[in-house]
């Protein structure tokens, strides 16, 4: 199946053959695990249990920060598992969270007490994903200034580093509603949803797909305005690997929301970008030009699809014109401007191969264009 899309689209062809043959280390570097102490491999262990793709970008990250971020990530991850758990009552749950960090210095604690998810609404979608996302930005920031591989400024700007987490976490939230409503979750915001239909359900109702359609829309046009934020955290990092590591995500994030906007399928099943999308976006995300390029595409892409009946279609259109001031190029990616013929012509030549690359890839690109972590 991979392979007739990538005929539709030759540029990602020749980026997964170079991914596959060791495109993919020039992005993310192989970590030596031999280096690492017995309690750091069951850390990394753990971590690419619980995340390839974080992994990949967490193991890319240069020296001591690579260990740092794992183990901070890690302890998020734990939190947010519990913080997550609708079983568990607010009563216990809050003074699990307050002493979680005793918690670490007890190895032999568990949590054993989780049931079945029942289904619950969020109520302060804002605050929710501040806690769980926000946070996270601002944490990584202060780690990233603190190791003194990114100016002080990274760290002390929270509202940026806070649009970071945010953008990342509405997106997985958006993308992930069908998801979400079989597994007995619902994190759409009730004060959006709740101007459309009586109960978030109700947009999986063949009946109700235009107004699911027009809430989505309303959604996807809330976390655009997180990408000022995000153009301006981006093109403050010096550090090779750190930008990598911010980069590489936001930019999934950009094309799954444009891949969103205005589809329906996102009510129907999973709606999710090409793994040749996927790899090609990993190996251009290395620049700020690249990835105000990849912006600009993407930006563009919704705009032509904004439909003039749509009730937020004059709020996208204005934060999109916002987001092209911002610098952007009205150019290809200069990784995908002159392909020659010759170019073309070593596409088709290995066409014959291609399944067999294809069906060997590394699965961190399968993990990127899979369902997102909370």
């Amino acid at each position: 199946m991979e392979f007739v899309k990538c005929l539709g689209h030759p540029e990602e062809f020749y980026n997964l053959l170079r991914f596959r043959i060791g495109g993919r280390r020039k992005v993310m570097p192989k970590m030596d695990q031999d280096s690492l102490s017995s309690s750091l491999k069951t850390c990394y262990k753990y971590l690419n249990q619980t995340s390839r793709s974080f992994a990949a970008v967490i193991e890319a990250l240069d020296g001591e920060m690579r260990n740092a971020v794992c183990i901070f990530y890690l302890v998020l991850r734990a939190l947010d598992t519990l913080e997550d758990d609708m079983t568990i009552s607010v009563e216990k749950k809050v003074p699990l969270l307050h002493n979680f960090h005793s918690f670490l210095y007890e190895p032999d604690w568990r949590f054993m007490e989780s049931k079945e998810k029942d289904r619950q609404v969020l109520e302060d979608f804002p605050t929710y994903c501040h806690y769980v996302a926000g946070l996270v930005g601002i944490g990584l920031s202060r780690l990233f200034s603190a190791s003194e591989f990114e100016d002080p400024l990274v760290g002390e700007d929270e509202e940026r580093a806070n649009s970071m987490g945010l953008f990342l976490q509405k997106t997985n939230i958006i993308r992930d509603y069908l998801e979400d409503q079989q597994e007995g979750r619902e994190f759409w915001p009730q004060e959006v949803w709740g101007r459309y239909v009586k109960k978030l359900g109700d947009f999986a109702k063949p009946e109700n797909i235009d107004l699911a359609v027009q809430c989505l829309n309303e959604l996807i046009t809330n976390a655009l305005h997180h990408i000022p934020d995000v153009i301006t955290y981006l093109s403050r990092l010096r550090n090779q690997s750190v930008f990598n590591f911010c980069a590489i995500p936001q930019v999934m994030a950009i094309a799954t929301l444009a891949a969103c906007y205005n589809n329906q399928q996102v009510f129907r099943g999973v709606v999710k970008i090409r793994k040749g999308q996927a790899v090609t976006l990993m190996m251009d995300a290395t620049n700020m030009p690249a990835v105000k390029a990849i912006i600009y595409q993407y930006m563009e892409e919704i705009y032509h699809r904004i439909p003039d009946s749509d009730p937020s279609s004059s709020k996208t259109r204005q934060i999109i014109s916002t987001i092209r001031t911002q610098n952007l190029p009205n150019c290809q990616l200069i990784s995908r401007s002159h392909y020659s013929p010759i170019y073309l012509s070593f596409v088709m030549l290995l066409a014959a191969l291609s399944w067999q690359y294809l069906s060997t890839l590394s699965q961190v690109t399968e993990d990127y264009v899979q369902t997102g972590e909370r």
